[in-house]
């Protein structure tokens, strides 16, 4: 069942809304989430009405803080001010994204764990799609925190509609091959801006690092670390594809820690699964002599993929 998230940004800050969204795609596909913003209020709703009831359905409330947002009225006053209210009734989780320097740590935020990583913000970020990508993981592990509201929950507001307090529902599928490998092609995406965005930001993290990203064509991609810390067993390589015939199934992923490797190699791999509800991948990431063989997003499998990888040119992240 996905979970209601209730999206309160400026509408200074619609670009990097929509910027969001795009990076949110992954939790709307795989069916954990369902964002809610004021783009879903249409000429002749009563605005007060549907925002109060959109605020009763959710379990997550998205801010998006910036100088504008901490300036609005409504925004601040009425939306974050009823939202604090429901997370002290135990309804409702409060998470903040930063996106502009602002004086947010004046405000009950700073009461709480902001995105992205340290309250660094999104726009002081090398590459603002690692921002962004922090901020859904973080959102990610939100969700599962959160409370689901009770069926019918009630609106506090007399004029809202019976369909405010609708029962959320989800249906059980089969997905064909065609979803399958469409869900592959996403995920090896998802990977690959992932390693991209992250070479680019531990590039910038020390002189003692250098990192490379190289696309390999629209299946496949290569990256190598070098850690110049270390005199010996500093570097490390990988190589990523998506399945296109010969050995691999259609769906699958497979990566190999080697520069340009070749088809057919792998050290480990990932394959698009379905239960009744959902699309997933089954991974087995092989690393520092482990491996994993559990239902992962295509997101959790990029960050785990990306970990092993560095850790074997002697970096970790705290």
């Amino acid at each position: 069942m996905p979970n209601n998230a209730f999206i309160s940004y400026a509408h200074a800050d619609e670009k990097r809304l929509e910027r969001l969204h795009k990076h949110l795609v992954m939790l709307r596909r795989d069916g954990s989430l369902q964002a809610w913003s004021d783009h879903a209020i249409i000429p002749g709703d009563n605005v007060g009405q549907t925002i109060s009831a959109a605020l009763a359905q959710s379990s997550l409330f998205i801010a998006l803080v910036s100088p504008d947002y901490l300036a609005s009225n409504y925004c601040y006053e009425k939306e974050f001010q009823r939202a604090l209210q429901l997370q002290a009734e135990g309804r409702l989780r409060i998470v903040a994204v930063i996106l502009e320097p602002c004086d947010w740590l004046n405000s009950p935020f700073s009461e709480i764990l902001v995105l992205p990583k340290d309250g660094k913000p999104v726009s002081d970020w090398t590459n603002e799609n690692t921002a962004y990508l922090n901020a859904v993981e973080g959102i990610r592990r939100a969700l599962a925190a959160s409370p689901s509201p009770a069926p019918g929950a009630a609106t506090d507001d007399p004029g809202a509609t019976a369909a405010g307090t609708a029962r959320r529902v989800r249906v059980k599928q089969q997905f064909d091959a065609i979803q399958k490998a469409e869900y592959a092609e996403a995920a090896f995406r998802t990977i690959q801006t992932y390693f991209q965005n992250a070479c680019a930001e531990l590039h910038e993290a020390s002189d003692q690092i250098r990192a490379r990203f190289e696309s390999m064509g629209p299946n496949a991609f290569t990256c190598t670390v070098v850690n110049r810390a270390l005199m010996r067993n500093g570097e490390a390589h990988i190589t990523v594809r998506q399945a296109r015939g010969g050995r691999m199934q259609v769906g699958e992923l497979s990566f190999f820690y080697q520069p340009h490797a070749e088809a057919g190699t792998s050290n480990g791999w990932m394959s698009v699964e379905a239960d009744d509800y959902n699309l997933f991948l089954n991974a087995m990431i092989d690393g520092l002599g482990r491996s994993r063989d559990e239902k992962v997003t295509p997101e959790q499998a990029a960050e785990r993929l990306w970990n092993n990888f560095v850790t074997q040119a002697g970096i970790e992240y705290e």
